[in-house]
């Protein structure tokens, strides 16, 4: 199963808050040991609010089936001891601003120097090169940047950003994937390669068909809130209690819906006649079907709708989410015991919801928590015992 298809690769991990630790973590929990390297101050996640026994909430989401290493890498030491790690290993990932592994010399071009078959992935907000890879970025940032956050929200509303850290969630996607081609051509080739992913191209592969419909024809796209441009009816729509996404814009569908509605002269309205017109007259159209919705309750509709096939789904807030079939049934949560966290509940991988075991999943880590085993196994290290006492009392600061 998926859970150990990556078992006996090595991954060491620089990444920090989302974007970098989302790749590392769909790495782990397909079963490749990650270490990750933290400073003795812990990456900037672990700052992120709420906290549970002090430990963010936000790091321990993105940092399961992990192996923590608090190391300074401004010590010339604890810096050398770095380089054997990374010389163990199979891939690098980093988020640092572009420049940064270079100065530390943990750069690609001198690891694989003498490691040939080293996979580095750098993730970024623009990139290793261009004119703007000195620029920082985070999530809405780039949302702003990239297009994303002028296509999302209501009409005429203020600019709106997808409120979960979406190009955070995808540019890690992005990399994982990119990592799994490249240990792939590293099986067939012998030799490992540099990986350069931006958070500004994962946000502009997210709207792959949006833009390609821009390139097309040249038309800015508007807000439209919960509608498709492409389809119509296929948005929310208003019932007696709250509302329900509905696609119905396929021509089997559009006619089971005037029918469910009881509402031929929908059907046969010169506007809706055709999927064109239903897009250009969209304001007229919802007008016309929540005038008949609303008299009735969501799952009044969502048991007519469903019966002829109408694709459509209440428009669910988190508690109803979680208790929700779908998500029960497929196992999409899973709970940890962490050591001062205690029993804490997180989304589980949906490349691992479902399986018939838990496959040893190990909890988030805490600060440093596996310095001196990690070290312990590159070897003779004498001064191995000063740096994990270093990293110890660090952590137990932190949690102080």
């Amino acid at each position: 199963m998926l859970t150990h298809a990556l078992s006996g690769l090595k991954v060491v991990d620089f990444t920090q808050i989302a974007a970098g630790p989302t790749c590392t973590l769909m790495l782990a929990d397909m079963g490749a040991d990650v270490i990750k390297v933290e400073s003795v101050n812990g990456e900037l996640g672990r700052s992120f609010v709420p906290h549970i026994g002090g430990e963010s909430v936000t790091f321990m989401s993105l940092n399961r089936n992990k192996r923590s290493v608090a190391l300074d890498l401004k010590d010339p030491q604890h810096l050398r001891l770095c380089r054997e790690l990374v010389a163990t290993a199979d891939v690098v990932v980093e988020s640092f601003r572009p420049g940064v592994m270079q100065r530390l010399q943990l750069g690609y071009e001198v690891l694989s120097a003498n490691h040939p078959g080293l996979i580095y992935c750098s993730v970024s907000a623009y990139g290793q090169t261009g004119s703007w890879k000195d620029k920082p970025g985070v999530d809405g940032v780039i949302q702003a940047a990239s297009g994303l956050m002028s296509v999302t929200g209501a009409p005429g509303a203020p600019p709106c950003k997808v409120q979960v850290p979406i190009v955070d969630m995808v540019t890690g996607y992005m990399a994982a994937l990119a990592i799994l081609g490249a240990v792939y051509q590293r099986h067939r080739v012998g030799r490992g390669q540099y990986l350069d992913v931006s958070m500004f191209g994962s946000a502009i592969a997210l709207q792959q068909s949006t833009f390609a419909a821009y390139l097309a024809d040249h038309k800015v796209p508007e807000r439209i809130g919960s509608a498709a441009p492409y389809a119509a009816p296929n948005e929310a729509l208003r019932c007696a209690d709250g509302w329900i996404m509905v696609a119905a814009y396929h021509p089997e569908r559009w006619r089971a819906l005037c029918a469910m509605l009881d509402a031929p002269e929908l059907e046969s309205d010169p506007r809706f006649a055709d999927l064109a017109g239903r897009i250009a007259n969209r304001l007229e159209l919802v007008q016309a079907l929540e005038q008949r919705m609303t008299a009735r309750s969501k799952a009044y509709w969502l048991l007519k709708f469903e019966a002829v096939d109408i694709i459509c789904a209440p428009i669910n807030d988190y508690a109803e989410v979680v208790a929700s079939q779908p998500y029960v049934e497929a196992r999409l949560s899973e709970q940890f015991d962490h050591p001062t966290a205690g029993a804490i509940t997180m989304p589980r991988s949906p490349l691992t919801a479902g399986a018939s075991s838990e496959a040893g999943n190990r909890p988030p880590p805490l600060l440093g928590e596996h310095t001196q085993e990690v070290l312990s196994a590159l070897g003779s290290r004498g001064e191995a015992t000063p740096l994990v006492a270093c990293a110890a009392a660090s952590s137990a600061m932190n949690q102080d």
